[in-house]
């Protein structure tokens, strides 16, 4: 449902990623791993439809980045790394309304649902720019569920997580991975452990690896990471 073939960006004279392939299925949790500044942000901006690639092709749920990128972006839950909200808005008022931007009609019902499921209780009737950073990332996670989307594309998801909240957001990515396609990015090896079915390693825009988790053992994963970060 995510069909990469031969991206490329290139900005200036500097190759952020370099002829980069690779599809992601439904029922699957791939794992971008990779140091800081290896392309992965970049990726996902790209299949997102926030900037277009300089070469390739990437489709979306059968929709071309190039010919129908509304399409594709109906058809993603996007978490960018930096995560942008509305600071002075309500919780449960930031997620109506992101819930009514989606055409979802009964939004009140809609934005409970994601609140509960998120962990966001607690704290709904806060304005966001009341909430820690990792609370933050669970709205930030609600409003890309909350249109129920295909595709997740989550950069960097658990940062700012306490170890509570980052096992119970694992679970929401876990438990989303059944029937969505996910693809999710970080630099730390633990989190593709914990929650992907596959990794993607990527160095200096190139894919290095690309295998099941299964194949992927831990202490196999821990040396190609350690030989790209030295």
């Amino acid at each position: 449902m995510i069909e990469i073939k031969d991206i490329t960006k290139v900005y200036g004279t500097q190759h952020a990623l370099d002829h980069v392939s690779f599809s992601v299925r439904q029922g699957e949790i791939v794992g971008l791993l990779g140091p800081n500044g290896a392309g992965k942000s970049t990726l996902m901006k790209i299949i997102a439809c926030y900037i277009p690639p300089t070469d390739g092709e990437v489709s979306v749920c059968g929709h071309s980045i190039y010919d129908d990128a509304i399409a594709v972006r109906r058809c993603i839950g996007y978490l960018p790394e930096l995560n942008p909200l509305y600071p002075d808005m309500y919780v449960r008022e930031y997620l109506r309304f992101m819930a009514g931007l989606s055409g979802i009609k009964d939004t009140h019902s809609r934005a409970d649902e994601m609140i509960e499921l998120t962990g966001l209780t607690p704290e709904a009737h806060k304005r966001i720019g009341q909430l820690s950073k990792g609370y933050r990332q669970r709205v930030g996670l609600a409003q890309a569920l909350i249109h129920d989307p295909k595709v997740l594309i989550l950069d960097e998801p658990t940062t700012g997580l306490d170890p509570n909240q980052l096992e119970f957001i694992r679970n929401v990515i876990r438990n989303a991975g059944k029937d969505k396609v996910v693809l999710l990015s970080t630099h730390i090896m633990q989190e593709v452990e914990a929650m992907c079915s596959r990794a993607v390693i990527i160095s200096q825009g190139r894919i290095v690896a690309d295998e099941s988790m299964n194949d992927l053992n831990a202490k196999k994963l821990t040396e190609q990471f350690h030989r790209l970060t030295e």
